[in-house]
This record gives structure tokens, C-alpha cells and sequence, in this order.
């Protein structure tokens, strides 16, 4: 039944395709203004007359052709709505119309004025167009002026006069959803020295804390009482780790571990935390279950390995099940796995998963065949086709790709695609930019970093770094007409 309504599939594509060519494109006769002097010409004393549509289902952006009859020559004297939203209309040819299904358009039902569009003849179509909504990149907050030096400011997502509406986010940024609470987004930006809340509750975002030097990354302990945030200082007797905690509404602050150059720390579901030193690449485990219990101190860590040589810049991210790891090499543009070994209670030694060391690019592709430019923060989501087909490991790894201004994707076997970004092609030839919309056609990132799931919603939040905003992935929110 698959390959059936795949090849049902492909077949409509190509009708839809050879009606196009066929109608709009070799042997029709436009002028400058558009009008085909082939087609009968639009009569006023005649009904418009909606017959059909093909294909009959779709979302924003899909082509579309309106059968029918008195649609005229002449593409100033058509409108086209679908759901009550304006189409856009690429060719009319008297009994067809092509256009583009526009965004928002739930409802479906289709019309057609013709004519003076203040006194226009009007056809309907007796049924509507099935329309499916899909994921699309919009944007939550901030904002940047010409300048670009917005300031630092606590405030609304949205203000239209912009007197109370959060700005700033310059820096890198690294967020993670409160797991007791997933309307609270905890963020921190690199060089900032601030802990922020993004709150869906009253759709605000305020700093804090101002008591932080580099914070690197946030996350939680198992059972979500704690949060824990990493700095990247430069002496070996600096606090990398620090703890916070839910009961004081995060207000403390106890050092976890002292030593130099931490880039992220990660939690472990058995409770032991990993975290790295940049000055010579090394991987710690620190056993949060024995701190809890009263015995270990600050320097109480131990080395597993070294990642490559000094100067490694690199967080970690580990599977929901704990089965390993990614260690995403933000300087040197690759990913490493390590399994965990359930017998040690600890991880094996590191091995390449996609990219090339110090290679930079842009190539979708598996292993080492893929390229990669500066990628940053990683999420675990899962994938409910791998839920379906029995797979072991449910679980793509999505992670922003910070100067390739896109979002990809790191599937379980190696392979990674483009997820969202680069779109927009007409606009110029960059890959980096600000636009919403369709994830591949539309939307543009410039220097993404910080990347979050809230699986509740099924949406990803980023930070878009040069943008001085937070983005959004999501399907279509149903709004009012």
C-alpha cells in the first residue's frame, strides 16, 4: 500500500508538472503585463466557475491549479484565497489557475474573484482544500537595530513600542528546559556571567542571575531538585561546576568542582556528572551520587581520557537511555561517541561519528564524508518512525551548526541532513540571514547556537546568535483570520 500511494504520489507531482508547462510556460503568448493572448479574456456578463483543484492536499507553499471556466487572460484581474488567506498567483490561462497555497490557510475553502477586485466576480469551490500544517520557523524575541547594539534588557517577548521587550542575546547561548517545569527555559550566554529565564507563562524573559564568569551550560540532576551551571575560567583552582538549588528558588550557589577551562558539564541518568577542560581536551566523571551522599570534595573527579590535542573546545550530550554520548567538537568542526560502559559505571573511549577534523564545509552526507562549521548545542528527540519500524536506539541527535547558519540532523547509523536554515534562495546567494517561514524554502539563521526541545509541544527554541533573537520551530499556530 506504501509504494501504491507513493506512486500515486509521484504521478499527481507529474501531471501537476506537465499541466504547468503545458498551460503556463512553452507555447503560451504573454505580453509585458502578463496577459496571454491565447486565453478568452475575462466576460463580465458570465459566471466564475470554480470545477476542481489539483493536488487536493497540502500545506504552505504547495502549487496549486484552480479548474474551471471565466477565469480570464490577465493575471491583475485574478485573486486567489484559500482559507481566507491571499494566494499567490503565478499564471491564469481562461479555465485554469496556478498559484501558491499560502500559509494559515486551515479551513481550506477555496475562491476566485475575477475582474475589478472591488466589485469582482466570485466563484467558490464546492469543497475545500485539505490543508495540512507543518513545521515553520517563527521568531519569540528580540530584535536588532541598524546598529546592532540593542541592549541587554529583561522584558516581553513582543512590544510594538519596544519600551518593554527583552533584547540583547549577542553571545553564544546554551538553553535547557526546566524538567519539572517545561514552561521555564534556562539559558545562559557565553561572556555574559547571566543565568536567564525564558518563562511561557507570562511570556517574559528576565536575567537572574549576574554572579556567573563564562557560563557555559546549564543542566539538571536526575530527579530535577538541582540545576547545575559550568564556567570557563582559566585557573585550576576556579570553580568549573557550580550547584543550584530548587528549594531556594536557585538563589544559592555551591561549587561542585574546581578546575580549569570547563566548556559544558552533562548528567548521566545513574547520577555521575561528566564535564571537560579546554586547555588539554581532558573528559572528568564526577559521581554526584557519592556528593549527595556526603563524600567527595571539589577536586574529587577523575580523567577518562583526553579528547585530541590542547586547545579542544567541546561539550557533551548524553542519550536519554545513557548508552553514550556525543561529544561535539565546536573548534575543530567534528563528533565523537562514547558508549557506557554499565559494569564500570562509566565511558569507553571516543571514536568518530561524522566531520573531519579541522575540516570545515558544508556537506550533508554520512561519517566522514560530512562537513561541518562550528557546531555547537546538541538535543536527543525521538523519532517516531524508529518508534514504529522497532529500532533500538529511537533517537535522532539535532544540534545547531553555527557558521553553517542552519540546524541538522545526526541519525543513529551517521548519516546527517539540513533539519532547517539556508533557505530563501531568490532573496541573495547567503546562507545567513533573517527570514521565517518553511523550514528549507524560507527560513535563514545567522550563527545559531543554543538549541531546545520541548517535547510537550513538539518545538524547538533556539538561539540565533547574530540575529540577537530566539527562534522558534513549531507547526503552524492556528490563529484568527
Amino acid at each position: 500500500m506504501r509504494a501504491i500511494r507513493k506512486s500515486g504520489s509521484r504521478l499527481i507531482c507529474w501531471m501537476l508538472s506537465a499541466f504547468i508547462a503545458l498551460s503556463f510556460g512553452l507555447g503560451s503568448c504573454k505580453d509585458d503585463k502578463g496577459v496571454d493572448s491565447e486565453a478568452l479574456p475575462f466576460d463580465p456578463s458570465k459566471p466564475v466557475v470554480v470545477s476542481d483543484f489539483l493536488p487536493k492536499t497540502g500545506g504552505s507553499g504547495q502549487k496549486l491549479v484552480i479548474y474551471g471556466q471565466n477565469f480570464g487572460n490577465n493575471l491583475d484581474d485574478v485573486s486567489v484565497f484559500i482559507g481566507g488567506k491571499k494566494a499567490v498567483v503565478i499564471g491564469v490561462k481562461g479555465d485554469a489557475i496556478y498559484c501558491f497555497v499560502p500559509g494559515q490557510a486551515y479551513t481550506g475553502e477555496i475562491e476566485v474573484r475575477v475582474g475589478d477586485q472591488s466589485n469582482a466576480a466570485i466563484g467558490k469551490a464546492e469543497v475545500p482544500f485539505d490543508y495540512i500544517r507543518k513545521k515553520v520557523v517563527t521568531t519569540v524575541a528580540g530584535y536588532r537595530n541598524d546598529r546592532g547594539d540593542e541592549p541587554w534588557r529583561d522584558g516581553k517577548f513582543k512590544d510594538p513600542i519596544q519600551n518593554n521587550m527583552a533584547s540583547g542575546f549577542w553571545e553564544d547561548s546554551f538553553m535547557r528546559f526546566d524538567p519539572q517545569n517545561p514552561k521555564h527555559l534556562w539559558v545562559t550566554f557565553d561572556s555574559n556571567n547571566g543565568l536567564y529565564l525564558i518563562n511561557f507563562e507570562d511570556s517574559t524573559i528576565t536575567k537572574k542571575r549576574s554572579d556567573f564568569d563564562r557560563p557555559r551550560s546549564v543542566d539538571f540532576t536526575v530527579d530535577g531538585n538541582y540545576m547545575i551551571v559550568s564556567q570557563d575560567r582559566g585557573g585550576d583552582n576556579d570553580e568549573s561546576t557550580l550547584l543550584l538549588s530548587r528549594a531556594r528558588n536557585w538563589t544559592d550557589r555551591e561549587p561542585l568542582t574546581k578546575s580549569k577551562q570547563c566548556n559544558g558539564a552533562s548528567v548521566h541518568p545513574n547520577g555521575e556528572m561528566y564535564f571537560n577542560s579546554y586547555g588539554k581536551g581532558e573528559f572528568y566523571r564526577f559521581d554526584l551520587n557519592q556528593y549527595f551522599n556526603g563524600g567527595l570534595g571539589n577536586k574529587a573527579f577523575e580523567q577518562l581520557f583526553v579528547v585530541q590535542d590542547p586547545g579542544w573546545e567541546y561539550k557533551i550530550f548524553i542519550h536519554p537511555t545513557g548508552n553514550y554520548a556525543y561529544i561535539v567538537i565546536i573548534n575543530q568542526h567534528y563528533i565523537l561517541r562514547v558508549d557506557y560502559n554499565r559494569e564500570k559505571k562509566q565511558f569507553n573511549q571516543p571514536y568518530l561519528v561524522c566531520g573531519k577534523l579541522g575540516s570545515t564545509g558544508y556537506v550533508d552526507g554520512v561519517g566522514t564524508s560530512v562537513r561541518l562549521n562550528t557546531p555547537y548545542q546538541g538535543v536527543f528527540v525521538k523519532n517516531k518512525a524508529y518508534v514504529a519500524e522497532g529500532k533500538q536506539d529511537q533517537y535522532d541527535f539535532y544540534f545547531t551548526d553555527k557558521h553553517n547558519h542552519a540546524i541538522r540532523v545526526l541519525s543513529p547509523e551517521g548519516s546527517v541532513t539540513t533539519f532547517a536554515g539556508r533557505g530563501s534562495s531568490s532573496i541573495n546567494a547567503n546562507p545567513w540571514g533573517y527570514v521565517d517561514g518553511d523550514l528549507r524554502q524560507d527560513a535563514r539563521f545567522d550563527q545559531p547556537t543554543g538549541l531546545a526541545y520541548n517535547e510537550e509541544e513538539d518545538a524547538f527554541y533556539i538561539g540565533d546568535r547574530a540575529n540577537r533573537r530566539i527562534r522558534k520551530i513549531a507547526l503552524e499556530e492556528m490563529t484568527a483570520k
